[in-house]
Formats: C-alpha cells, structure tokens, sequence
C-alpha cells in the first residue's frame, strides 16, 4: 500500500486529537485550519483518499461524520442529530417545535459521538445566534443539543417558548415568587421577566457542539 503523504499523516494526527479532546469529530473546515491546508476541497480529497484506504469512515450527510477505524474510535458511535433550527441567545426568535418535525425531511444534520448524548431519547440540536450566554461557554455560531422536555429544573439552561411575543429564547429558567425569570449567562446583559402562564419549556440544553474559529 502506498504511504500516506505527510499531508494526510497530520489530518489523521489532527482528527484523533480532536476526538480525543473535543468529544465529538472535526468538521472539514476544523481540519482546514488546524492543519494549515489552503482549501476544503484540498482537505476532502485527502478524506476521500483516507477512506479508500481504510483509515477512517465518513457519513457524507452528517455534519462531523468522520470516525477513526482505529481501536480508540470504534466504541465511539456516532449518532445522527437533526438540526431542526436557529435559536437566539439573545433577541428571540421562532424555532420549530419537537412535535412538528419530520426528522426525514430535516436537511441539516449533525453527528455527534453517542456518549454525548448517554441514551437520551428525543434530541434535537439548533445553532445559536447571539452572546447572551458567551459565559456559559456558549457563542455565535455553536450548536447546543437540546432534550424534548416541558420542564427542568430551577438555574437549569432551556429554550423557552414565550406565548405573547410569540417566540423562543435560550437562557437559564429561574422561578421566583411571582414571576419567571430567564437568566442570560452575560455579565452584560440583563434578565427577563414574564408570568409562569407566558412560558412553555421546549427543551433543555445538554451538551454544545463548540465551533472552532
């Protein structure tokens, strides 16, 4: 078999680190970067070539599909998560709900490792506008995997649903005396208030899919 060039040695290095770091695969532009390779196309001919080979495997319609075949990799099974959506981490805007999805027509997908999930049913991903939540490690751009549920508990991060405003935001969910308040996790910025009947809880935030700049 022919050797692999030093190009394709330092994505393999890359992709195992950032396994092994991250939790979750590379995207082809993460492996642009942190390899220093002058295009995308350059970095997926070189993928094509490593799975030709046998090195790795791609699921070619999920976002961050690549697995090692490798001892290290093969227990990290790699499940398909739609992204049904933008959610803003700031001014709120409307999302699809869980009920209304046909996961077959979702045409965005992500694959994440399924210890990340650890066998939680109901899970759906949306991207993240906005900095309101910048401390809680969560910035423009990232996906936060969310878990269908109509409650959580009180600091705990949820998209929530405002009936009035006719629109959803993401912030940590607080009950107080006599009103609702959504927390945004930014120095910045201040909480919102609302009645208990003006919120539906859509989800809980349970893990972020980080995006690399």
């Amino acid at each position: 078999m022919k050797k692999l060039s030093d190009k394709q040695q330092r994505m393999v290095r890359y992709v195992d680190r950032f396994l092994s770091e991250k939790g979750f695969p590379p995207s082809i532009r993460d492996i642009q970067r942190g390899c220093s390779i002058s295009s995308t196309s350059v970095v997926d001919y070189n993928l094509n070539v490593l799975e030709s080979r046998g090195i790795i495997s791609r699921h070619a319609d999920i976002s961050r599909g690549i697995r090692l075949l490798n001892k290290s990799s093969e227990s990290r099974d790699v499940l398909t998560v739609p992204v049904i959506g933008m959610i803003a981490a700031g001014e709120p805007i409307p999302v699809p709900t869980p009920d209304t999805w046909d996961v077959a027509a979702v045409s965005d997908t992500i694959g994440v490792p399924s210890e990340l999930i650890g066998g939680k049913r109901n899970i759906y991903a949306l991207r993240v506008k906005g900095a309101s939540m910048v401390d809680a490690l969560i910035n423009d751009g990232d996906i936060v995997l969310m878990q269908h549920v109509n409650a959580v508990e009180n600091g705990q991060m949820a998209a929530v649903w405002l009936k009035s405003e006719k629109e959803v935001t993401l912030k940590k969910v607080y009950v107080e005396p006599d009103k609702i308040r959504l927390q945004p996790a930014n120095s910045q910025m201040q909480p919102f208030y609302t009645e208990s009947d003006n919120i539906e809880i859509q989800g809980r935030v349970i893990a972020v899919v980080r995006q690399v700049n």
